[in-house]
């Protein structure tokens, strides 16, 4: 499919919207099922409730996203093989995925499971939510196995250049999490075991018709064999080198998020669930600069992997320009339709919406700077750099990130406000590390030519 569009001609920002508009709506969908839990528990029940799902479901939204940087191995080395021509390597790093996924599925379910009550205890969630969010927890665990498939699977479409079947997925599956939602945590009144349930079938769900759906690609499955499902030095090499960085560094950021949510834990119930609702809100804003990672690392690995190394340097820029745009469009809608957005959460809940009106309006501003270094690490993950962004994002949160939301939760108690600055501020300084990281590589290119 890429090798047509290339031999075509299609024009560069084309291609990245083919690529980039069926993920960014499977990626919207499967946002849906965190906001949706979150906002029938809200409709139904206690703000102890609430803020058990808003924590439970930030811990999985955390093991997604790791599971989604370690796939981006997966997507990298499939897409620059088919860019090459070259299928038996494609198959060999798809059958050492499948070996190297199922080992991670079985190893995170036993670890999370008995770990529970460490996580609850470390994240200081309020007493009154900590029953919640154990059970919450313990049915997502539970799941693991099928957010590992699920992601696993996606990758290997968007490894292939095809988006849109992760999409219709996504989609069946996001309408029947809605449906569960909406029967077990209101006439059921399960509460937060309800949107658990609801979470985990719904993923089941999604794995089944992308499992049937992959087992029909005959562009890469017939070169698959038994031989490529063995650990190969070589594929398994490259996959977890641009895998393990990445899941790192996404596995870092969403730590920062959980060290800032024990902060809020730790001032009472209405600014945790404040947080925690403005972290969902957040997670759906970043949608847009998530797709263009993902779009710049496997459409430049392939380019690169086709010997057409400046196209892939356009690529980089042109998602820049989308995520910039973006971004500030967001920060200005946030400052005057952000009450109205918390609000939709805690309906009547004055207290919690002011607290999270607060937060939403500075940490809004992120959407724009995060864009850009969001970018830049799909590059330096297509070049095989992906230490590159482990790096910029390890300094920004260690410097800045947490240092900066602790220190304005003690000096302004009152106010969420400066508490959102942090992750703007945080990603300011990834840029700029960007920036000189970008400029060192190309300088390497330079020299080598």
């Amino acid at each position: 499919m890429r090798e047509e569009k290339q031999r075509t001609g299609e024009s560069l920002l084309h291609a990245m919207l083919l690529f980039s508009v069926p993920y960014l709506i499977s990626t919207f969908l499967q946002t849906l099922y965190g906001m949706a839990d979150l906002f029938f528990v809200g409709q139904f029940d206690t703000a102890a409730v609430v803020t058990a799902v808003s924590v439970g479901s930030q811990v999985l939204h955390m093991l997604t996203v790791i599971l989604v940087g370690l796939a981006m191995g997966t997507t990298v080395s499939i897409s620059f093989a088919t860019g090459a021509g070259d299928k038996k390597s494609a198959a060999a790093f798809l059958g050492n995925s499948i070996t190297i996924f199922s080992i991670v599925a079985a190893g995170l379910t036993v670890v999370l499971l008995f770990c529970i009550p460490g996580i609850l205890q470390i994240l200081q969630v309020p007493k009154e939510s900590v029953s919640s969010a154990r059970d919450y927890l313990f049915i997502c665990f539970l799941g693991i196995p099928f957010i590992t498939f699920y992601n696993l699977i996606a990758s290997i479409f968007r490894g292939l250049g095809d988006t849109t079947p992760p999409m219709i997925f996504v989609a069946i599956a996001g309408v029947l999490n809605i449906g569960l939602d909406a029967l077990f945590i209101g006439p059921f009144d399960l509460g937060a075991a309800g949107a658990a349930l609801a979470t985990v079938l719904s993923e089941a769900g999604s794995v089944l018709l992308a499992f049937l759906a992959i087992r029909k690609r005959t562009d890469l499955l017939p070169s698959l064999t038994r031989k490529d499902l063995v650990l190969q030095g070589s594929a398994s090499r490259r996959i977890l080198s641009i895998g393990i960085p990445v899941a790192l560094q996404d596995g870092l950021i969403q730590v920062s998020f959980l060290v800032i949510t024990a902060i809020a834990d730790s001032r009472g119930v209405d600014i945790a669930a404040a947080v925690g609702i403005v972290e969902k809100i957040i997670s759906f804003l970043f949608l847009v600069p998530s797709a263009m990672l993902s779009t710049i690392s496997a459409l430049s690995s392939g380019y690169i992997g086709a010997g057409k190394r400046q196209k892939s340097k356009k690529c980089l820029w042109y998602g820049i320009r989308i995520c910039v745009i973006y971004g500030a469009l967001i920060f200005l809608i946030s400052q005057v339709l952000g009450r109205g957005a918390v609000s939709l959460f805690v309906p009547g809940n004055r207290s919690v919406i002011t607290y999270g009106t607060q937060y939403l309006r500075t940490y809004s501003l992120d959407t724009l700077f995060a864009g850009v270094q969001f970018c830049f690490s799909g590059y330096f993950c297509a070049r095989g750099k992906s230490l590159y962004a482990f790096l910029h994002n390890v300094l920004s949160i260690a410097l800045v990130r947490i240092p900066a939301a602790f220190l304005a939760s003690v000096l302004f108690p009152d106010n969420l406000a400066p508490m959102g600055l942090a992750a703007p501020m945080g990603s300011l300084l990834s840029i700029l590390i960007c920036t000189l990281l970008y400029r060192h590589l190309t300088g390497q290119d330079a020299s080598r030519q």
